[in-house]
């Protein structure tokens, strides 16, 4: 089933902004990497949190949440190729290297590396794998290797996609309730999980400060 909305401005005209999404963002004045979750909040659960954890005070962030009600969010979701909303661009195109968060299907938990960034894809992915998470090069449905992706729009045409397995978002809430009053109850596995995405970005490379 495809989207409801093809761009933002669609999305805009028909969902107002503090009931149904909000969008938040923070940047860093020392770093040109952003952690993205642009299907954040209720429409993909737990990406909003882990953008922001990895993002910390040293990275810029951004996500588009989602807080309908349960089951409604996902008229929410605009596909990475077609996501246009104006500040999210504009934060990804000032980005030198993007980490974009999404959620995938999946009774088992894995995390698909996807985007055209594959000397940090692959890094990341080994940081996560050697922290005892299960991963994998993305399928073609979730690899991100259209030019469009939000991933790939920064100065370097590339960047990094994550998507994580329903399974594999569970385990990094309390309880594997990925409810939005229970993701503030990170477990120790979500702690390492962003953990492990910061250590792969670090081995990779030294991120270019601004100004």
């Amino acid at each position: 089933m495809g989207d409801r909305y093809q761009s933002y401005s669609e999305l805009a005209a028909d969902q107002i902004e503090g009931i149904h999404y909000q969008r938040a963002w923070r940047t860093s004045a020392f770093s040109t990497l952003l952690h993205m979750a642009i299907h954040g909040g209720g429409i993909e659960q737990g990406t909003s949190e882990l953008a922001d954890a990895a993002s910390g005070d040293s990275h810029d962030f951004y996500t588009l949440d989602g807080f309908k009600e349960a089951g409604a969010n996902s008229e929410l979701h605009i596909t990475a190729a077609r996501f246009d909303e104006p500040r999210g661009l504009a934060m990804a195109k000032a980005a030198s290297h993007i980490v974009s968060w999404h959620g995938a299907a999946g009774t088992a938990a894995m995390t698909y590396l996807g985007g055209l960034d594959y000397i940090l894809r692959d890094q990341i992915g080994e940081a996560l794998s050697t922290a005892g998470f299960a991963v994998s090069v993305a399928p073609q449905d979730l690899n991100g290797s259209d030019p469009a992706n939000i991933a790939n729009r920064g100065t370097r045409r590339m960047g990094v996609q994550l998507e994580l397995t329903n399974a594999q978002r569970r385990q990094l809430f309390a309880n594997g309730d990925l409810s939005r009053a229970n993701r503030k109850n990170i477990t120790p596995e979500f702690t390492a999980y962003v953990s492990a995405v910061t250590t792969g970005i670090r081995q990779a490379l030294v991120i270019p400060g601004k100004g």
